[in-house]
């Protein structure tokens, strides 16, 4: 067995830790506020905010061990699927927070919610659902590699107009939002000058590969 494969911060060891970590902090949260609506807010929002880091450490793997191999760019690209996985999670802890709130405060949870943050909020699970699921050698496998890589791109740059809009929208009433929107554009960024180096590779070799 590779050592990396024996190491906390590496495969599903990686997975099962980050997990743990989202539960505990979760649960901490909470529980600070004796498990009141207040206190499942303070989960919502945490979480909104690792799914965030995670799904950019996910969905920048490749282009940032394109544009600059390193230990650490080499590390995120080999550990890209459970950091995904570890992001669905993340969301799955938000989804359960957003219920509890719903359940507890079910006035205050409507005034916040609308029929269109329902529809793109289930579309973007959808993809999240379905990203996850084929995150896993059997279903990478029956997928084909040119289907997985389209449903991975389609669904990341839909998450990450989401995330963009989730948190833009916020700026108004809390204008210290705008930070969070820094990394959804350095994502951007990042896998757009990735694309141009994999073309200028590709025109120079044929059969170099293109960032995924």
């Amino acid at each position: 067995m590779p050592p990396h494969n024996r190491n906390w911060f590496e495969g599903y060891r990686l997975l099962t830790l980050l997990i743990l970590v989202l539960v505990g902090l979760s649960v901490w949260l909470a529980s600070m506020r004796h498990f009141d609506v207040e206190g499942v807010r303070m989960v919502v929002r945490f979480t909104a905010r690792s799914s965030l880091v995670l799904f950019c450490l996910a969905f920048s793997a490749a282009a940032l061990a394109q544009l600059w191999s390193n230990a650490w760019t080499r590390w995120q690209l080999r550990n890209r699927r459970q950091l995904g996985l570890a992001f669905a999670g993340s969301h799955g802890l938000h989804a359960l927070a957003l219920g509890a709130f719903a359940h507890l405060d079910p006035a205050a949870f409507a005034a916040e919610t609308s029929f269109a943050s329902y529809l793109f909020g289930a579309v973007g699970y959808a993809f999240i659902l379905a990203m996850a699921l084929t995150s896993f050698d059997r279903t990478v496998a029956a997928l084909g590699p040119r289907r997985l890589r389209l449903l991975h791109l389609v669904g990341g740059y839909y998450l990450l107009v989401q995330f963009s809009l989730a948190f833009g929208m916020r700026i108004p009433a809390m204008p210290n939002y705008w930070l969070f929107l820094i990394p959804l554009a350095a994502l951007l960024i990042l896998r757009a000058a990735a694309l141009v180096a994999a073309r200028n590779a590709l025109g120079a070799d044929p059969h170099s590969s293109t960032v995924r």
